[in-house]
């Protein structure tokens, strides 16, 4: 068990937008001027079910749609990135560090939303990766969070295989679009995160990965 002594516990720094870069994605700052064309293309339409669980979307048209991601840059918290593919050069998704608590060393992971181009695919798990790492190892944070609608199977599958802990439901947690959300809870606490990094460091490895960018072992499997 946890000792609850912390004596030298100090709190951590609240995080910036600097650039996050990795092999298939780097992260970057959001901003609606450079990256508003390609979100609305990566976003808009080619997975409508992209927004049902989340508290916004979709948008009929470009000008509500540049309004939220106005509103979005400007937040600092959550504090959103925009994920770029390093091949291409295009944003296709963004995701957000959230209620970000640096006096307990608590931070969640949220307000994911990936284009269908991006979803399953190397860049998306990187994408996580990236924030958890910077979280666990530049900032000093304790605890890794995320939530989700319960009904909300893609999330869960995806919470799971990362290497989050399910830690229980939260009945009638939220309205969210006049529906009711019971909001599944997962976390990575800071004794679990080497092993966690180890498994996401092997998985992304190039010797993953055939020719063709198919996995040879799924990341489950790394952490055994």
């Amino acid at each position: 068990m946890t000792s609850p002594h912390l004596p030298d516990w100090q709190p951590c720094p609240v995080p910036t937008h600097a650039p996050l870069p990795g092999r298939f994605v780097r992260l970057e700052a959001l901003d609606p001027a450079r990256h508003g064309d390609d979100l609305w293309q990566a976003l808009q339409g080619p997975d409508p079910a992209l927004w049902d669980y989340l508290a916004y979307g979709p948008f009929d048209s470009r000008e509500p749609f540049d309004a939220w991601l106005a509103s979005n840059a400007e937040s600092r918290d959550p504090l959103f990135y925009t994920v770029i593919d390093q091949a291409s050069g295009r944003a296709l998704g963004i995701l957000s560090y959230l209620r970000i608590a640096p006096k307990d060393g608590c931070i969640e992971i949220g307000h994911i939303a990936f284009g269908k181009a991006m979803q399953r695919t190397p860049g998306s798990t990187e994408a996580v990766w990236l924030l958890a790492r910077h979280a666990f190892d530049d900032l000093g944070y304790r605890r890794l969070e995320w939530k989700c609608n319960a009904r909300n199977a893609r999330s869960m599958r995806a919470a799971e295989r990362l290497g989050f802990t399910h830690e229980g439901l939260f009945r009638q947690h939220m309205v969210v679009k006049g529906q009711n959300r019971d909001t599944a809870w997962f976390a990575i606490i800071d004794g679990e995160w080497p092993s966690r990094r180890e498994a996401f460091e092997r998985w992304l490895a190039v010797d993953n990965f055939d020719d063709e960018g198919r996995q040879r072992q799924s990341l489950e499997g790394f952490r055994g």
